[in-house]
């Protein structure tokens, strides 16, 4: 099926319209309620961990005998500071009562997800956006009313405020602005669909993902891999380890990479530190490169020699167009990297006020969109069907994830005195990333880690807020967001961006669950057992 074919059987303008109205419309009015219902609810704020900044600090500076580190130093753990922070954190969290039943939305929502594009009475309705949204506003909803009814009325405005404001809010925007200015960056020309070629698109897209996010590479780099494979019979594992190198693990290095990273950032990691991760990103990164080439070579031969001969005789050189929004692109980097309002600018006494860094990004898209030709876009066939897909689906999932992950922090004390190896952090988190969004995820087993019982000796990263959390329980958590991401659709929000241009170019993408279990475990649980033997134990 050409793009052109597919396209038309697309909602029409004023259905996505529609789509994108009620989606903002109905964050706006959740971001008033959380607002609104935040004072009512003023007395979990602890859940946060902000009530407890002067005690982690206080007991920071006990540990190093009166000296508070610096952030980013990495000093030895006392006794002390464990305990203190944990009796102070246990009681912070209640179980849910009736809990089976509030997680209840975020099952169903899963199984959406799943299912409901396999069924031949829904799959054609489950393709529009509009649909998408009303099943994850509706369940959303059903969240809402959990909240309201079997916990308490302060709960619901709380819950808000964290789902959408402390995390959605900033995940879309973050998203939005790399999926919009990389749009403008067009990729021309058309080369030889081989192994070879097909290879180097993966390496490229796989070592700038860190640099302008895996949003950016990969809305840069999908559309000219499918365009140089339109001749090729077999394209899915191309476009699935694309999902798998350029769309999740090749963001490894920086918080504009990976959005559970761009989390860590804004709990105060220092924004280099995950440069130390570039030995495991390399790591994975070449053994897939390799199992990849491998891959594609034996399914190339086995195409016919009038596909190669048809690739051959359509070679264009490369050229890039629109090169401008690479600066808006550093433009992003620099919102992520300078503006937080926990922080002053640097070199200025000033603190930024809240969503100021997002307004920065989308003054930057505003830009992006009045500065680049529209040719250059439409030579993308740039459209924002994906991006709304993943702002339909995710507004839906980060509302009904807020019970599963209210579980998960009551049980923390019981957790952390089972869970307190790396390697355990690595694939409880990267498990949970893969179902829940590792964006979340990442920052649920954050706290955990930052809150457990460490022996005394352990290295601590001392965080920008004056927490501290072990070094290597840290590294094991980013590696197990940011590379378990790639496991399902829902693991990371480029993934769902990636199999909707790929389906809108005709590419019959696996479901869910055959995604899961042709590919994900295949090909990359043999590659992470690999990581946590060298690595994590």
């Amino acid at each position: 099926m050409s793009i052109t074919e597919h396209d038309n059987s697309h909602p029409t303008r004023p259905r996505t319209t529609a789509a994108v109205f009620s989606i903002v419309a109905s964050i706006l009015i959740a971001i008033l309620l959380a607002v609104s219902l935040a004072g009512i609810g003023a007395h979990h704020d602890d859940d946060h961990g902000h009530g407890d900044d002067a005690v982690h600090a206080e007991v920071a500076a006990e540990t190093a005998d009166g000296e508070l580190p610096k952030p980013g130093d990495i000093y030895p753990q006392t006794a002390v500071t464990a305990e203190d922070t944990q009796d102070a954190t246990a009681a912070q969290n209640k179980m849910p009562a009736l809990w089976g039943l509030g997680i209840i939305p975020f099952v169903l929502l899963l199984g959406s997800i799943a299912v409901l594009p396999l069924i031949p009475a829904t799959e054609h309705w489950w393709h529009s956006n509009l649909s998408r949204y009303l099943v994850a506003m509706a369940l959303a909803l059903c969240t809402i009313a959990f909240y309201w009814l079997v916990m308490d009325f302060g709960r619901v405005g709380h819950m808000l405020d964290h789902a959408l404001l402390e995390e959605y809010i900033p995940f879309i925007v973050l998203l939005f602005s790399l999926y919009v200015i990389s749009g403008g960056i067009h990729l021309g020309g058309d080369v030889h669909a081989s192994p070879r070629t097909n290879t180097s698109f993966l390496a490229i897209g796989f070592l700038i993902a860190s640099f302008i996010g895996t949003t950016g590479a990969s809305m840069l780099l999908i559309r000219p891999l499918l365009k140089t494979n339109r001749e090729r019979r077999y394209k899915v594992h191309t476009v699935v380890m694309f999902i798998f190198l350029v769309s999740n693990i090749g963001g490894t290095l920086l918080p504009i990479g990976d959005p559970p990273l761009f989390l860590g950032y804004l709990q105060g990691v220092p924004f280099f530190w995950t440069f130390g991760l570039w030995f495991e990103w390399i790591v994975a990164g070449v053994i897939l490169l390799v199992v990849y080439y491998v891959w594609d070579s034996i399914l190339f031969r086995r195409e016919a020699e009038v596909v190669r001969v048809f690739s051959r005789a359509n070679v264009q050189p490369l050229r890039i167009s629109g090169g401008l929004n690479f600066l808006w692109l550093v433009g992003v980097i620099c919102c992520v990297a300078f503006i937080n309002p926990q922080n002053p600018l640097p070199f200025f006494n000033w603190t930024p006020f809240p969503f100021l860094r997002e307004l920065g990004m989308m003054a930057l898209v505003a830009i992006s969109l009045v500065a680049t030709r529209k040719a250059i876009r439409e030579a993308n066939q740039f459209d924002y069907h994906a991006i709304i897909e993943v702002a339909a689906i995710f507004v839906g999932i980060f509302i009904t994830m807020q019970v599963p992950l209210d579980v998960l922090k009551a049980a923390g004390t019981e957790i952390t005195t089972v869970i307190n190896e790396p390697w355990q952090y690595f694939w409880i988190t990267g498990g949970l990333s893969s179902v829940l969004d590792n964006a979340p995820t990442y920052l649920v087993f954050f706290k955990l880690a930052e809150t457990g019982v460490n022996p005394e000796g352990t290295l601590m990263l001392m965080l920008l807020g004056g927490e501290s959390i072990p070094v290597d329980l840290l590294v094991a958590i980013s590696l197990g967001a940011v590379f378990l991401g790639a496991m399902t659709y829902i693991g990371n929000g480029p993934n769902f961006m990636v199999k909707a241009i790929a389906e809108q170019a005709g590419v019959q993408m696996p479901s869910f669950f055959g995604f899961v279990f042709k590919y994900s475990i295949p090909v990359l649980l043999p590659v992470f057992i690999l990581i946590t033997v060298i690595f994590l134990l």
